[in-house]
């Protein structure tokens, strides 16, 4: 890290102290000093906040959800440097709130991703038949430029799907990876030591070949997971089984095939998806919203802290530890890891 950044870290920091400060001596003229110091320590209920997108009837809302990037739960490792790409548990709370907040008539879900884990695809996907069945509240999707894998799977149970002729869809599948640097090490003298309970105790070991047991035990559990991503489109989508198996070969399509393909319903940027609903769901007047993160001190110093080191090589290494899972698991996921 440069001295410029060290300037900068220190300028936050400072920043950081006069604020108490001030505070401090806010409360010190004050005549309620009881009340101040337990507004000071209060603890905010929601660490979320509500967005006006377009102003309207606020009784009658149409809530806007994004999903962009990586579909996984990475916890809260990258927590202090501020949010970054998508954030699992945030989403989960938005599709929670709108189940809970009757002025919600609808839901525009702009996604963006690739796809990602098996289980938070899942997860996405239970949640949002649940705020459908039980607070009947419809869904429309709103594809950017890739929408594959797990992106797609999180988007069959909407109402309508939305595309651009240059979304990246489809890549309808399950993939399971990992690296074999056995034969590798063997060159340059590095031994491995293992000591396990059982033969498949380290399957898809990145020192050894995987056997032909292991291979069969992983393809069922890949091929399971499939047929439940075939079925969720069956049902989403209207189609037969073998309507849906005739592209859930994997393969990447554009907006037009997808539509072709059934996969999709019409062409159109967020805004144009957003007047649909208005229009199939009698909400002219609806207020327009979006959630984000309360901008209390502590969430404007961790912005603050990511603008400082967002372009910091040695930091992006670091969260790209913190995040990423090294042992191999089941992806609904086009493309690289």
């Amino acid at each position: 890290m440069n001295v410029k950044r060290w300037i900068a870290l220190g300028a936050a920091v400072v920043l950081f102290g006069l604020t108490i400060v001030i505070n401090m001596a806010s409360f010190a003229f004050s005549n309620d000093w009881s009340s101040n110091f337990e507004n000071m320590l209060e603890i905010p209920e929601s660490d979320y906040m509500e967005n006006v997108l377009e102003s309207g009837d606020m009784s009658e809302r149409i809530a806007v959800l994004t999903v962009d990037g990586v579909i996984q739960d990475t916890g809260s490792a990258s927590s202090f440097f501020g949010a970054s790409g998508y954030d699992h548990q945030f989403f989960m709370d938005q599709l929670e709130m709108i189940k809970e907040d009757d002025s919600i008539k609808a839901v525009v879900l702009q996604v963006n991703s690739p796809g990602g884990g098996v289980v938070e695809s899942a997860q996405i996907y239970d949640k949002i038949k649940e705020v459908q069945d039980e607070a009947d509240v419809p869904f429309y999707v709103s594809m950017g430029s890739m929408a594959a894998s797990g992106g797609y799977y999180i988007s069959a149970p909407a109402d309508k799907i939305f595309v651009n002729k240059e979304t990246l869809t489809g890549s309808i599948g399950v993939i399971m990876e990992s690296v074999n640097y056995g034969k590798l090490a063997e060159e340059y003298g590095v031994e491995f030591v293992t000591i396990k309970t059982g033969p498949y105790k380290d399957i898809m070991s990145p020192t050894r070949e995987i056997t032909k047991d292991e291979r069969a035990m992983l393809q069922e559990m890949i091929n399971e997971s499939y047929e439940s991503f075939v079925d969720i489109i069956e049902v989403g989508r209207g189609m037969t089984e073998a309507e849906v198996k005739a592209v859930a070969d994997g393969r990447i399509m554009n907006g037009r095939q997808a539509i072709e393909a059934g996969l999709a319903d019409d062409t159109g940027y967020l805004e144009d998806v957003i007047e649909a609903v208005r229009k199939d769901f009698d909400l002219a007047d609806a207020e327009v919203i979006e959630y984000g993160y309360s901008q209390n001190f502590a969430s404007l110093f961790s912005m603050k802290t990511q603008s400082l080191f967002g372009g910091d090589v040695e930091t992006q290494l670091i969260g790209r530890l913190l995040s990423d899972y090294n042992a191999p698991r089941m992806m609904y996921l086009y493309g690289e890891k």
